[in-house]
């Protein structure tokens, strides 16, 4: 790690040298030069300033040793026994991951009355599932589960670990790699390890306008969240010969300041991410009656109408509807994106679907980049068409 150091005593002329930094990061405040945090680090002020004012400073960061750190963990997402199917996709990946590095493949299991659930794992190819099982965790508390997670991390030391980005995992994951002072890269859509078992974990940033690759290759374990629908499921195995290990921890640890007094269930919806067949409204849809027209196409083909960001800031939908990076990701059999331009935020959450058809009356619009079937032309008069075939083939 660098930092750029400042000798205070041979400073003389602070307002000549904030203006060294081309990124503002110098400051003068209280009779002190100081550096921000708009510095980038790139020894401008060290190459151009008064000999000896501007120093950087290499802090030298002591290897672990990854030898001591070995298994990728995935977090076992569940509703009382009910597993979430992200778990399921982090598996497959954990199981590709393991091939390269010849490492076994875990799962954490945390909740009560689930061993049972745990043999279910098994048959996906996990080398040993942990189960921590105590009535204590029967509803998800911040508090016991981040100690529990912590207990396993200290116990088996696993070199990766994968949870899924969903409300539970997105509260648990960062507080527990905050506990071993690690890096978390949330929302990855790509994952790959090297020899040394470091974790390349690639995800969208600045709006979806890079790619960013991060490592935290002096840090163990390495966190990463990934939605569901990134990955694909695990392959189930004809005879599984992993083992499920119950745990045990100290009761103290699960104590807790929150007290659950009530759980509801969310009224179940049909979700746009199970969705096997999946209509896309973009910008082009302006109205209510536009909506109409592509819910009749969605209801022939069996499918559900999604939508664009456009659409959500003009209240035409849920934005439990949206796809990109700021909604849902989605991988269903067939897509068909109605005046969707492709940019690159919409389609992270969608380009891994089976069949991508687009319909644009822009033949430059990027959507067509990534589409298998592109139509160029008017979606007013090419979906009615669309709608009316379908329905003579029934008739």
């Amino acid at each position: 790690m660098s930092k750029i150091i400042i000798r205070q005593d041979l400073v003389s002329n602070p307002e000549d040298l904030i203006k060294i930094c081309p990124f503002g990061a110098i400051e003068y405040d209280n009779q002190y030069l100081s550096i921000n945090a708009a510095c980038k680090m790139c020894n401008v002020c060290v190459k151009n300033g008064p000999k000896g004012v501007f120093t950087c400073h290499e802090e030298k960061v002591e290897e672990i040793d990854k030898t001591l750190w070995r298994g990728i963990t995935v977090y076992v997402d569940h509703t009382q026994g009910n597993l979430h199917p992200v778990t399921y996709e982090l598996i497959g990946k954990a199981k590709e991951l393991a091939a390269k590095i010849n490492h076994p493949v875990y799962c954490l299991f945390i909740g009560h009355d689930i061993s049972n659930d745990a043999q279910k794992l098994l048959t996906y190819g996990v080398d040993e599932v942990f189960v921590y099982d105590d009535p204590e965790l029967r509803d998800f508390r911040i508090e016991p589960y981040t100690a529990v997670f912590e207990d396993f991390i200290n116990k088996q030391k696993p070199t990766i670990v994968l949870v899924g980005s969903t409300n539970l995992g997105r509260s648990l994951a960062p507080r527990v790699a905050a506990r071993f002072r690690t890096g978390l890269t949330a929302d990855c859509t790509i994952l790959d390890v090297d020899e040394a078992t470091n974790l390349a974990q690639i995800r969208p940033a600045f709006g979806g306008n890079i790619m960013a690759h991060i490592y935290t290759p002096n840090n163990r374990p390495q966190f990463a969240t990934v939605r569901y629908k990134v990955f694909s499921v695990a392959d189930k195995i004809p005879q599984p010969t992993g083992k499920v290990t119950l745990c045990e921890i100290a009761r103290q640890a699960l104590q807790s300041k929150i007290k659950v007094l009530q759980v509801k269930n969310k009224e179940k919806v049909r979700s746009v991410e199970d969705a096997e067949v999946i209509i896309v409204a973009g910008r082009a849809i302006k109205n209510q009656k536009d909506l109409d027209m592509l819910n009749s196409l969605a209801e022939l083909l069996g499918g559900m109408v999604a939508v664009t960001r456009p659409l959500i800031e003009a209240g035409l939908a849920d934005a439990r509807l949206q796809i990109g990076l700021s909604g849902r990701t989605v991988k269903p059999k067939l897509i068909i994106a109605c005046g969707v331009s492709g940019a690159i935020q919409f389609v992270a959450g969608m380009d891994k679907a089976d069949l991508i058809i687009a319909i644009n009356n822009d033949e430059n619009a990027p959507i067509f980049n990534i589409s298998h079937y592109g139509i160029v032309g008017d979606l007013f008069e090419i979906i009615p068409k669309l709608i009316e075939t379908l329905e003579n083939s029934r008739s």
